[in-house]
């Protein structure tokens, strides 16, 4: 099976800061190298457990939790390993572990301060009253569901990469992205009707 390519969020680093280099010099004990790897990649582990935690406070938590998993196994990442889809692998495992350990709370207000900083309150106020809408109907959907959408349609990832992710099958991860667009789909319609 090859090996699949993820998206980088991130600029490729770059010279004596490559990423088999910064790898290498994390391996060997200095914490400069690992955190240069947590800031290249904190965006991706944070905003993809907040899409499937919903907290802000518990997707930080996950992203912890995610930095820990991997500098416990960097003896084990090769450099040419695909260290993108490994976190977003390990941030969905770590992710579902903690919605079985706690009930579901969806804090908008939090995804929408991360989102937009500065813009004008018009645009943060319409923003919001979006994200609240796309929140809410994530929270309709099953864990499943939910991880396949938000690693599709949020972060990016190709049906075939979130199939590996996931460890299914890609009509698999079809089917769920397809019932959840639709459940999504026919609750932002209901809450806007609602909302005029």
């Amino acid at each position: 099976m090859k090996a699949l390519e993820f998206p980088a969020t991130t600029p490729p680093l770059d010279g004596p800061e490559s990423l088999s280099n910064v790898i290498e010099a994390a391996k060997s004990g200095d914490l400069a190298p690992f955190e240069t790897l947590m800031r290249r990649h904190e965006r991706l582990v944070l905003v993809t457990a907040l899409r499937l935690l919903g907290k802000l406070e518990d997707a930080q938590d996950a992203s912890q939790e995610v930095f820990l998993r991997l500098y416990r196994n960097l003896g084990k990442v090769q450099a040419s390993d695909n260290l993108p889809g490994w976190l977003y692998r390990v941030t969905v495992n770590v992710c579902h572990d903690a919605r079985r350990r706690r009930p579901d709370e969806t804090s908008v207000e939090e995804a929408a301060e991360l989102v937009s900083r500065g813009a004008d309150p018009q645009q943060t106020a319409t923003r919001r009253e979006e994200l609240r809408a796309l929140e809410l109907s994530l929270r309709l959907l099953s864990y499943k569901e939910r991880a396949a959408v938000v690693l599709r349609d949020l972060e990016g990832l190709s049906t075939e990469e979130v199939a590996h992710i996931l460890s299914t099958s890609q009509a698999t991860v079809r089917s769920q992205i397809f019932k959840a667009r639709i459940k999504m789909k026919d609750f932002v319609e209901r809450y806007f009707r609602r909302r005029v």
